[in-house]
C-alpha cells in the first residue's frame, strides 16, 4: 500500500511539473505572438508617419503621374490603413520584406548578409564584457566600501555613461591614426577585400575556415576597437548587476553559517554565493547581449562596420524606408526573442519561478 501511495504521489508530482512547464511554454508562445504583432504595428506606423514618400523614393520626383499612381497601387498605398497593415503583416509572415532601393536586392537577402557581421561583433563584445565584468562585480561586492570598490564603481559609471560616438572617434584617432596599433574602419584592409570565400558572413569565422591566418589577424586588428567599445558598455552593465546580486547573497544567513564553519573565503564567495547568483546572472547576460545587438548602430557607423546598424543608417539617409523597416524588424525580433529566452531560461533554471 505504501509503495502504491509513493508511486501515485510520484505520478502526481510529475503531472504537476509537466503542467507547470506546459503553462510556462504557453505563456512564452503567447508573449512572442503578441510582441510580434506589437512590433510589426510599430514599424508599420513608423513607415506611414515619416515625412518620406516611398513611391517618390522608388520612381523619383520627376516620374510621370501614371507611373507614380501605378507604383502606389502596387505598394497597396491606395487601400485603407487597416487593410494596408493586414497586407503588410501577411507579407512579413511569408518572409517578404520588400526590395531595397539602395542595393536593389531583396531585403531578406541584405539582412542575411549584414546581420551576421553585427552578431559577430556583439558576440565578441559580450565575451569581453562577461570575462571582465563578472570578476569586477564580484571583487567590488566582496570589497564593499574599499578603495578597490570605489575604483571599480567609477570605471563602471564611466563605461555606462560615456558617449559611444566620441569614444569611438578618440579611439580611432589615438590607436589607429597616431599609434597604428589597430586596424582602421571596416573589417579588412582594402587589399584583403574579396580574397576570402564568404560562407557565414562572419569575417573571423570565414577566414579561419579558409585557413587564411594573415587575413584573420588583419580582421582581428580591425575588430579590436569596436569590440572593446561594445565590450566596455556590456562590462559596465554586467559588473554593476553582478555586484548588486552578490551583495544581496553575501548578507544571507547561509553565508554567515559557512563562514562560522570555517570554510575558506574563496569557497564561500565562488562556491556558495556566486553559485546562487548564476541563475539571475544568466538573464543579465542575455539582456546585455540583446542590448549590444540593438545598440550597435552608432558603433558600426563610427567604424564603418558593415553590419545591420550601418545598413539601417545608410538606408535612412537614402530614403530607403523598406530597408529601414526591415532592419528594425530584424533587430526588434532578435531583442524580443532574447528577452523571452532569458525569461524562459530563468524559469527552467529556477523551478520556483514557474
Amino acid at each position: 500500500m505504501t509503495e502504491l501511495s509513493l508511486a501515485k504521489t510520484s505520478r502526481e508530482g510529475g503531472h504537476r511539473a509537466a503542467s507547470r512547464h506546459g503553462l510556462a511554454f504557453s505563456r512564452f508562445a503567447v508573449s512572442l505572438v503578441l510582441t510580434f504583432i506589437g512590433l510589426t504595428a510599430v514599424t508599420f506606423v513608423i513607415g506611414r508617419v515619416v515625412p518620406i514618400d516611398p513611391v517618390v523614393a522608388i520612381v523619383g520626383d520627376r516620374a510621370p503621374v501614371e507611373t507614380y499612381e501605378r507604383i502606389r497601387r502596387e505598394l497597396n498605398l491606395d487601400e485603407p490603413v487597416v487593410v494596408q497593415y493586414i497586407l503588410y503583416l501577411k507579407q512579413i509572415l511569408t518572409g517578404d520584406l520588400g526590395t531595397s532601393v539602395l542595393t536593389s536586392q531583396p531585403i531578406v537577402k541584405d539582412l542575411l548578409r549584414f546581420f551576421p557581421a553585427t552578431i559577430e561583433l556583439a558576440t565578441i563584445g559580450l565575451m569581453i564584457g562577461v570575462g571582465i565584468g563578472v570578476p569586477l562585480g564580484v571583487w567590488s561586492s566582496v570589497n564593499q566600501g574599499s578603495v578597490l570598490d570605489q575604483i571599480i564603481r567609477t570605471v563602471v559609471l564611466v563605461g555606462y555613461s560615456a558617449p559611444v560616438f566620441w569614444i569611438g572617434l578618440v579611439g580611432l584617432m589615438v590607436f589607429y591614426a597616431k599609434l597604428g596599433w589597430v586596424g582602421g574602419p571596416g573589417r579588412l584592409d582594402f587589399f584583403y577585400e574579396n580574397l576570402v570565400e564568404t560562407k557565414t558572413n562572419m569575417i573571423l569565422v570565414d577566414t579561419a575556415l579558409a585557413g587564411q591566418w594573415d587575413i584573420f589577424r588583419n580582421a582581428v586588428s580591425h575588430m579590436f576597437l569596436p569590440a572593446v567599445l561594445l565590450g566596455m558598455f556590456s562590462l559596465a552593465y554586467i559588473a554593476r548587476m553582478t555586484r548588486s546580486l552578490m551583495l544581496d547573497q553575501l548578507t544571507q544567513e547561509y553565508i554567515i553559517t559557512a563562514r562560522v564553519k570555517g570554510i575558506s573565503e574563496t569557497a564561500v564567495i565562488w562556491r556558495h554565493a556566486f553559485r546562487n547568483v548564476l541563475v539571475p546572472l544568466i538573464t543579465v547576460i542575455v539582456l546585455a547581449y540583446a542590448q549590444l545587438l540593438e545598440g550597435a548602430v552608432l558603433t558600426e557607423t563610427v567604424f564603418a562596420w558593415p553590419g545591420i546598424g550601418l545598413y539601417i543608417t545608410n538606408s535612412l539617409f537614402n530614403a530607403d524606408i523598406n530597408a529601414v523597416l526591415g532592419g528594425t524588424i530584424a533587430i526588434g525580433l532578435a531583442f524580443v526573442s532574447l528577452n523571452l529566452l532569458s525569461d524562459l531560461l530563468y524559469r527552467f533554471a529556477d523551478p520556483r519561478a514557474l
